[in-house]
């Protein structure tokens, strides 16, 4: 036979594309349209049926940037279409060339306001009859929502990313708006076609299965007339059919599907706008579970559900129903689906209890794993985590956009810092938006590593961010992947279901210890810095808050702020979502963060103040301490105190007193002082000036360069020899792609130093504070920085003030420090991870930038150094040779960005961070010195001062909250870890009477008893390990 194949598949192709696809709508009516057009924020339905409309022609345009038009569409449907399949066509301007969430949506409600159906680029159909009776009157509004197509442009600054700069004019046109009877045996053979077609073209050459499914193609295509497809299409299906009836080998793989519709809380639109989002998404899942019965469609982050509640109810009521039919599957057990990396350690673990318990109280689901498909990396934390708050399972998929390296795993158990492991799935289809395509499945079945001792992998199929999840379409072929030779087995289920199985195949698989660390996106750690900051000053006062809320509350009878804090914490888990916090969204959405942040702020001092009371002038100062470590240090007053020690003013007009608290409590100021020894300032002869305490050393030079930090208790100098501290460096930051998101390798080529000051000035001079001013310029950006140390202390602060007008640039500040460190340790999630400082493998070459939360830390045997950071992430690590031998390691830490996309202005204008060296530092001194740093002692009344409500004996196990129990009884619940790495035997003492003591979950659900004696506990920790224990108040 000659080989004809090219053109059989040419004509193949054809005919679907240009026969089939035009013959699956028989008749149509018009529909008749009239409009209503809404330029600023959505309104609610009921407002829609109250408006007055105005006729509207298909094809005129419609909807400015970000504005709402409802077309009301009615008709009558023909007599001739008794017995049909009825259903609305709309076309709002779609554009198929772009991603489906990124353009015009919409949702269509009958005439009640019912809301039926989304619609979406894919998915512009809405069923209304399966058996017309001719005759009915159909009258339809569609709320149309003109979200600007940004999605396609992600790589390019665009104007449409807030309502203020987006224009006003038209960005669509109505191109359909038809009642249309589906033709139902061409419905079929178009799925027909398409299945063997596209499993086709992925079989080998030479093997028969493809040859037969072409021939059989070949002679279903000439036996349709072109004219009369509609005719010919049974006839058709019926060549097909012993073909589609050929089983899967008993070797095939099985492919767990599960309908998925990935939708960002915030990105390229508005937080607003996901609210809509969600409920046409959700509506057309609600009314594809009915048509076909055996959808699972899985979906996260609570927070949408709890939108759906309080913004549709009637959606909200079909997701139940859902879920109790079996076909809707709540994942994840998180509030969002947030960063994997940046959210503090008890943000995290509120994530997930906030998440479970919303899903267990509105849904009656205990969820059982945690589904992450598209965060930028997932932290080693995770695993303990997840394992407190009963998920059994692990989910990522993101780490398929490795740019260097392929993981070696895609079903494996994940081992986190304090050894829980937790079963993990990496779909090998690459794409947690999967269509069932014949490519797709082929992909996952080559690249599967598990071949020979696992025999299934996941795939999340469905359009996602508004594209309005799984389509008929997708279900079609589910149906006909079922059992199909030459495919795997495609099964619809549930994660669930998925996960058991392959435990129960696989028990054995290989072990990932350690963080998953997107190879991309490292730009994340940085972008967007306002919000950044926004979000570590508002985990530092939710932990503030809670601390002091609950010792008014057992010591003073205050009502404890349950609604308040609630509300306040759910603020702030919403804004860590994985678009939010890491600094991808659009102007809109980081302009929004920011006010919220201050209003979080704002609700949160009302907390602290209440709680601790407002200091005044009748009544002896006190301070509060809320960090886990007790603390001597110089602290700075807004007025004189009226006793207590020495005072100095300061230049910017605060006073700075010594003053001591205990970890977690309160002292009157001036209690229990011992003088220190002061700290001086004084020319350098080579210029600039020299800081002293009798601790540290420091020469800042004549262009603010720190030159020397000696630290005088183990005679070692900081700097490397020749380097200058605090070096303050530019690199050209334009990545290939993703420029919010990006920061590529390449970046490090080129460099300026910014190493001439124009003022350095000494502004104060002891004997408790020192502090030296430089300020520099580059560009149009001015660059203010407060060199300060205090008396006794041990640790030299930068304070930054910086109006930041760069572009495409990234600042660096460079910390060369004559230490031999083969790895840095860096702050994570209730522990630390260490990292490696060179590049052996493309596995350590790939991890050029790392993130960290408050500290990391570089050390050789018998002497460390740390670096403190308020609210900055990312930092890189290198290393230089000595001339006498050995080398020294430079700690950088990333600043700021200039990125242009999604935001063109990100991060330009105000900024204000600080950060610190802490020479001789070892873990345990970073790990207290990054509490202390984001928890400066606080002055307030005397009402708290006392012995704090829980005291632990070793300094290494770090409480992390202090709170009352969530179910109201008034319980005190403390969630402590060991934070070094060793394990750790210590005693926890309660400050007030302690009844019943039990070992709980992350939601506060008891796991074990423990025995108390006279209020002290004691307790023994694995390395890292998390504790939660409630404490039930006795009688006093």
């Amino acid at each position: 036979m000659h080989d004809d194949r090219h053109a059989v598949e040419e004509r193949i192709a054809k005919f679907i594309a240009e026969r089939l696809r035009p013959a699956l709508y028989g008749d149509r009516v018009p529909l008749e349209v009239a409009a209503w057009h809404i330029p600023g924020e959505p309104v609610p339905v009921a407002d829609a049926l109250r408006a007055e409309y105005r006729p509207f022609v298909t094809g005129d345009s419609w909807g400015g940037p970000w504005s709402t038009t409802w077309f009301r569409a009615t008709a009558t449907v023909p007599e001739r279409w008794a017995g049909r399949r009825v259903e609305a066509l709309f076309d709002l301007g779609f554009d198929l060339s772009r991603g489906p969430g990124g353009q015009a949506e919409g949702l269509v409600h009958d005439a009640d306001g019912i809301p039926l159906q989304g619609l979406h680029p894919r998915n512009r159909s809405v069923p209304l009859s399966l058996r017309a009776v001719g005759g009915e009157r159909v009258c339809l509004l569609v709320e149309a929502a003109a979200n600007p197509p940004i999605v396609g442009s992600a790589g390019i600054g665009t104007h449409y990313g807030h309502r203020l700069t987006a224009g006003e004019e038209d960005l669509y046109r109505l191109r359909r708006a038809d009642l249309v009877i589906r033709e139902e045996d061409v419905w079929q053979l178009l799925h027909d076609m398409e299945v063997l077609d596209e499993l086709m073209r992925e079989l080998p050459l030479g093997l028969p299965r493809r040859h037969e499914i072409l021939r059989a193609l070949q002679r279903a295509v000439d036996s349709v007339p072109p004219r009369r497809v509609a005719a010919g299409a049974a006839a058709a299906r019926a060549i097909l059919r012993p073909v589609l009836e050929r089983r899967a080998h008993d070797s095939a793989h099985t492919i767990a599907a599960v309908g998925h519709a990935h939708i960002d809380s915030a990105w390229l639109w508005p937080l607003r706008e996901t609210v809509r989002k969600c409920a046409r998404t959700f509506s057309t899942m609600a009314s594809l579970a009915e048509e076909y019965p055996e959808l699972v469609f899985a979906c996260s982050s609570a927070l949408s559900y709890a939108w759906m509640r309080d913004h549709q109810p009637y959606v909200f009521e079909r997701i139940k129903k859902a879920v109790a039919d079996g076909n809707w599957a709540p994942v994840g057990g998180m509030w969002v689906e947030a960063d994997g990396n940046l959210p503090g350690g008890e943000a995290l673990a509120r994530q997930l209890v906030h998440g479970r318990r919303f899903f267990s109280q509105e849904l009656g689901v205990e969820t059982d794993g945690v589904w992450l498909p598209d965060s930028f990396g997932c932290t080693a934390a995770y695993p303990q985590l997840a394992a407190l708050a009963g998920a059994r399972w692990f989910l990522t998929q993101k780490l398929s956009w490795n740019e260097t390296n392929k993981p070696p795993h895609h079903t494996f158990w994940w081992e986190g810092i304090d050894g829980t492991r937790i079963f993990t799935h990496f779909p090998p289809v690459d794409t947690y938006n999967a269509t069932l395509s014949g490519a797709e499945l082929a992909h996952a079945v080559a690249t599967y590593a598990e071949k020979g001792a696992g025999t299934r992998s996941l795939a999340p199929f469905g359009f996602g961010d508004g594209g309005g999840g799984p389509t008929r379409e997708m279900l079609e072929k589910a149906r006909r992947l079922a059992d199909l030779e030459g495919s795997p087995r495609v099964s619809v289920q549930s994660p669930s279901d998925f996960f058991r199985e392959a435990r129960e195949e696989y028990p054995d698989a290989p072990v990932w210890r350690g963080e998953l660390y997107l190879e991309t996106h490292r730009g994340t750690y940085t972008s967007q810095a306002r919000t950044k900051r926004g979000n570590r000053r508002s985990e530092a006062l939710l932990r503030e808050a809670e601390l002091w809320a609950a010792t008014a509350a057992v010591r003073t009878g205050e009502p404890y702020p349950y609604e308040t804090l609630d509300a306040l914490w759910k603020q702030v888990l919403l804004h860590q979502f994985h678009d939010i916090l890491p600094g991808t969204s659009i102007s809109w959405v980081h302009q929004q963060a920011e006010q919220t942040y201050r209003a979080i702020h704002r609700g949160l001092e009302r907390i602290v103040a209440r709680a601790a009371g407002t200091p005044d002038a009748t009544e002896p100062l006190a301070v509060l301490n809320a960090a886990p470590h007790a603390r001597r240090e110089v602290v700075r007053l807004d007025t004189p105190p009226a006793a207590g020690g020495p005072v100095q003013k300061l230049s910017d007009g605060r006073y700075a007193v010594l003053a001591q608290a205990p970890a977690l409590g309160a002292a009157v100021l001036g209690t229990g002082i011992a003088d220190r020894a002061p700290v001086t300032a004084r020319p350098a002869d080579t210029g600039g000036y020299v800081l002293h305490n009798g601790a540290l050393t420091v020469h800042i030079d004549r262009d603010g360069l720190v030159r020397s930090a000696y630290d005088h208790d183990r005679g070692r100098e900081a700097i490397a020899p020749g380097g200058a501290g605090n070096l303050l460096q530019l690199h050209p930051d334009d990545p290939v792609r993703w420029s919010a998101w990006n920061l590529d390798a390449q970046y490090r080529n080129v460099h300026r130093d910014l190493d001439t000051a124009t003022a350095v000035r000494l502004d104060d001079e002891g004997p408790l504070l020192a502090c030296v001013r430089v300020e520099r310029t580059t560009g149009r950006s001015v660059v203010v920085q407060r060199l300060s140390l205090a008396a006794g202390s041990r640790i030299l602060e930068v304070d930054t003030d910086i109006d930041w007008r760069e572009e495409d640039t990234v600042l660096k500040a460079a910390w060369p420090l004559d230490v031999h460190a083969e790895r840095v340790a860096s702050e994570i999630q209730f522990g630390h991870v260490e990292r490696p400082t060179h590049e052996n493998t493309s596995w350590d070459a790939a991890r050029f930038e790392a993130w960290a939360h408050r500290w990391i830390h570089i050390g050789e045997h018998g002497w460390g150094a740390a670096l403190l950071t308020d609210s900055t992430y990312g930092h890189d690590v290198s290393r230089l040779t000595r001339e006498d031998g050995g080398t020294t390691t430079t700690l950088r830490l990333t600043l700021l960005r200039g990125s242009h996309s999604p935001d063109p202005h990100a991060d330009r204008g105000r900024h204000r961070f600080r950060y610190a060296l802490y020479p001789g530092a070892d873990i345990g001194d970073a790990v207290a010195g990054g509490y202390a740093f984001s928890l400066p002692l606080r002055p307030a009344a005397p009402r708290l001062a006392g012995p704090p409500l829980v005291a632990v004996g070793d300094p290494g196990v770090v409480v992390e909250a202090v709170k009352l129990a969530d179910d109201r009884s008034g319980d005190v619940v403390v969630r402590l870890y060991e934070s070094r790495g060793g394990r750790a035997r210590t005693t926890l003492a309660a400050g007030f009477a302690v009844g019943r003591v039990q070992v709980t979950d992350l939601l506060e659900n008891p796991t074990a008893e423990l025995t108390c004696a006279q209020g002290v506990l004691a307790l023994t920790l694995r390395p890292f390990q998390i504790l939660t224990l409630r404490l039930a108040r006795g009688a006093s």
